[in-house]
């Protein structure tokens, strides 16, 4: 039967970071107004997350989004995930991003679910409340402005309902909605090099990883550690 995650819920918030670090040591600034959290998870090893633990990150950012997007007026709100953990506004403006560290104990893992999201702080690009008020603007409503502690709380608890669903479920009855928020579908890629092959975005395979098919058919998993999206250049290339 399946397991949902024990401990769900315990929470470290930061006000402030000095070194926010993202994928790969990437350094993610962290002003305030930006909602800097990590969350514990215990995962049973033989549940269906467990088995795809790839997915913890897919799901983490997909809660962000479905957490604003719960609040009256606000499903409009152009929000999206970047694979393979980005939180975009659009195609091309990023507001957060998550990362996942993980142990292995017996037949458990714990999870901590690092997420940073700009909520309040229009610097250094754009944060969600820039994005209700150009939405009161363009649509004549009164959307109000987020805080940082609602944004938390949104976000974890849509993480509990999202895990809940994918070990209940499966990942097929997650990827439907995560797939509406999908920010790379029919997305034409080039693979390696600005010159290598040109590839199509397929989607995620049952582990979690990328799948992109390219022009022979031959179709192709790409994992998240070890490559990175250039999503101005449609470049998915390995990381060096």
């Amino acid at each position: 039967m399946p397991c949902t995650p024990e401990g769900v819920g315990v929470v470290a918030v930061a006000g402030r970071q000095t070194s926010g670090q993202g994928r790969g040591g990437n350094v993610w600034l962290s002003p305030r107004g930006c909602a800097m959290f990590s969350l514990h998870v215990r995962v049973a090893l033989r549940s269906e997350l467990g088995q795809r633990l790839a997915y913890l990150q897919h799901i983490a950012a997909l809660a962000v989004i479905e957490g604003v997007r719960s609040l009256p007026g606000c499903q409009d709100i152009d929000l999206r995930v970047k694979w393979p953990n980005d939180i975009y506004f659009g195609k091309t403006m990023k507001l957060g991003g998550v990362i996942v560290n993980s142990s292995i104990t017996s037949d458990q893992i714990d999870a901590n679910i690092g997420c940073g999201v700009n909520v309040t702080n229009s610097d250094p690009t754009l944060c969600i409340n820039d994005l209700l008020t150009q939405y009161n603007s363009n649509h004549d409503t009164a959307l109000q402005p987020l805080t940082v502690e609602q944004l938390i709380g949104l976000s974890v608890s849509k993480m509990e309902q999202l895990i809940n669903l994918f070990q209940t479920r499966g990942k097929d009855a997650f990827l439907e909605v995560y797939y509406s928020r999908w920010l790379h579908k029919d997305q034409t890629i080039r693979l390696n090099s600005e010159d290598g092959p040109v590839a199509k975005v397929m989607g995620l395979d049952d582990h979690g990883y990328l799948t992109v098919e390219e022009m022979d058919g031959r179709v192709t998993s790409v994992q998240p550690d070890r490559n990175s999206f250039d999503m101005m250049r449609n470049l998915i290339s390995p990381k060096r």
